[in-house]
């Protein structure tokens, strides 16, 4: 095959190995090169710097990555697309390629400790966990850029009040700098999805942009407010097990921030989070 030329060929690789995309690992191949080298410029990565690719699956993106940094390492937990990988990227010497699942792996070992970025297109089944374990672990990268379902992407960059803001906002909000940098058809993908994509840019942020004492509570917070969404603040929060906090001690910190008894979590920013975690620790 020509140099750049896996996305041209996605048919052709699938055709000659045999392979069929798998459902469990919610299988999608980027056939558009245009898509791939849009996403490797938004992950802004420097001749310099090492990347782990998150499920690098026929090799398309890895490929292009590798023109890109110093180090590529592809992590794929589907060992039946080793063989194929090591085949279709045979020559290029910096391309590491692990067979593992990167829920399970320590991602800061994979690069010695030196900095990296994380560029990955997503499976849409496990692409939350996958992005909360990334953040809440705090792996040591300086940037991530993922391609994911759209609906999960505005999510990520919602704004206090809209219906797709959520605690995967707020968390990737805590974490992160994000940014929607372009939208991707189901056309760009075989086989192809029945939803469109979107790629994320996130820079991952040396320190919150808000302080809190007790971070663990603020998270407990969040996800108490929208585990259901349609109640008050008030009543999703005292009906969560997970915080045991009296109804009256979660009234009283809700005034004490200026808030009504009626607002919603959903209306609440990151910073207002932050103020009504204060409010119970003060």
């Amino acid at each position: 095959m020509t140099e750049r030329s896996l996305a041209d060929n996605t048919r052709a690789v699938i055709d000659r190995y045999g392979f069929s995309a798998s459902k469990r690992f919610g299988q999608n191949f980027i056939k558009d090169n245009r898509v791939l080298e849009d996403i490797v410029e938004a992950s802004c990565l420097k001749k310099d710097e090492s990347v782990v690719e998150i499920g690098p699956g026929l090799g398309a993106l890895t490929e292009v990555l590798s023109e890109a940094a110093d180090q590529v390492y592809a992590v794929e937990v589907d060992r039946k697309l080793i063989p194929i990988l090591e085949e279709t990227l045979k020559g290029r010497d910096n391309i590491h390629i692990i067979n593992q699942d990167i829920m399970k792996t320590d991602v800061k070992a994979l690069t010695d400790g030196r900095p990296f970025r994380i560029v990955a297109n997503l499976p849409y089944y496990i692409t939350t966990p996958i992005i909360m374990s990334l953040l809440e672990n705090r792996v040591p990268c300086r940037s991530i850029t993922v391609m994911v379902q759209k609906e999960v992407g505005e999510r990520m960059v919602a704004q206090p009040g809209n219906k797709d803001y959520g605690a995967l906002t707020l968390a990737v909000g805590y974490y992160t700098k994000a940014a929607i940098v372009r939208k991707v058809p189901s056309s760009c993908f075989i086989p192809a999805p029945k939803v469109d994509s979107v790629v994320v840019h996130m820079d991952v942020l040396q320190k919150p942009p808000v302080e809190v004492e007790d971070e663990e509570l603020l998270f407990s917070l969040i996800r108490g407010a929208f585990n259901q969404r349609r109640k008050t603040l008030l009543n999703a929060l005292s009906g969560y097990p997970a915080l045991d906090l009296d109804k009256e001690v979660i009234r009283k910190a809700i005034a004490d921030i200026g808030e009504k008894p009626t607002v919603r979590g959903e209306e609440l920013s990151l910073r207002r989070f932050a103020d009504l975690a204060g409010a119970l620790t003060s």
